[in-house]
């Protein structure tokens, strides 16, 4: 069915000259088909001033304008490459100093742990030095306490025994002679408890 459309359509195009022809004889015009030379020279003169001025003014600066744009569009194209590679390397950098930060932040913080560590252990020491003084002191003071203490009593008691001695003797002897018999008495029961 394709090819009786073809067949027909290519014979309805070669009768429609034959029929121009027949037509423009028929009426006393010039016929469709006819070569004049005049109109032929004047159709080449024209064509040919119209090819020189779309050169002149209309290819010319559409070429240019053309060429304008592709180089525009190339230089836009390297300046994207080069900025493309320089953020690329910007970011490269700016990873690098991402993780020299991190580091750095590690190692201070690793400083500040063993500085922390330290201080802890001098404050520990310090503390410990301290309470032993404090230990120390309270011990010798606690000895002198005891010593003063036996003092007293040691004295107490050698007035205690005077006095009882003196009641018991009703007379009185010398009181030094009295004082050292009962301070040999209790030296000798110090030194036999001990």
């Amino acid at each position: 069915m394709k090819t009786s459309r073809m067949a027909a359509l290519t014979a309805l195009l070669l009768a429609l000259p034959q029929a121009a022809w027949a037509q423009g004889g028929a009426e006393g015009t010039t016929p469709l088909f006819t070569v004049n030379l005049g109109t032929t020279v004047w159709t080449g003169v024209v064509f040919l001033a119209l090819l020189g001025l779309l050169r002149r003014f209309a290819w010319g600066p559409i070429l240019a304008a053309v060429e304008a744009r592709e180089s525009g569009i190339q230089s836009k194209l390297d300046e994207a490459s080069a900025r493309s590679e320089e953020a690329a390397k910007l970011l490269a950098e700016h990873k690098a100093q991402l993780a020299d930060a991190r580091r750095q932040a590690n190692e201070l913080i690793a400083e500040g742990k063993a500085a922390g560590e330290h201080l802890r252990h001098e404050i520990e020491e310090k503390a410990r030095v301290e309470a032993q003084g404090i230990v120390e002191r309270a011990r010798v003071e606690i000895e002198r306490e005891r010593d003063a203490a036996i003092q007293v009593l040691r004295k107490e008691a050698v007035d205690l025994a005077m006095a009882g001695a003196s009641r018991l003797l009703s007379d009185k002897l010398d009181q030094d002679r009295d004082r050292q018999l009962v301070e040999k008495y209790l030296g000798e029961l110090v030194s036999g408890s001990a």
